[in-house]
């Protein structure tokens, strides 16, 4: 998932800041988080974003998941891209 925010989006983040990380805290206490963090603006001062890479069974799983995010239902995020994600680099031996 690769969230942009919209103008609203600051305002909105610190609104919804602790249940969004609850829902990724959960996520990752079920093995299911792969890396989460935001996209940080180019002062490195505020967040603009966020991506989260997460396990699921397929992509009606993962809309289902990034549906219950409290960043998507306070309407945080502007763009808002769910697909599936290949990792190619680094190499795993």
């Amino acid at each position: 998932m690769i969230g942009l925010d919209g103008s609203e989006g600051a305002a909105r983040r610190d609104r919804y800041r602790a249940a969004h990380v609850a829902h990724v805290e959960a996520l990752d206490r079920v093995g299911q988080i792969v890396l989460a963090g935001p996209i940080r603006n180019e002062g490195d001062d505020a967040s603009v974003g966020a991506i989260i890479v997460f396990e699921a069974r397929d992509l009606a799983e993962a809309r289902e998941i990034v549906d219950r995010d409290p960043y998507v239902i306070g309407g945080v995020f502007e763009s808002l891209l769910v697909a599936p994600f290949r990792r190619a680099f680094p190499k795993v031996a």
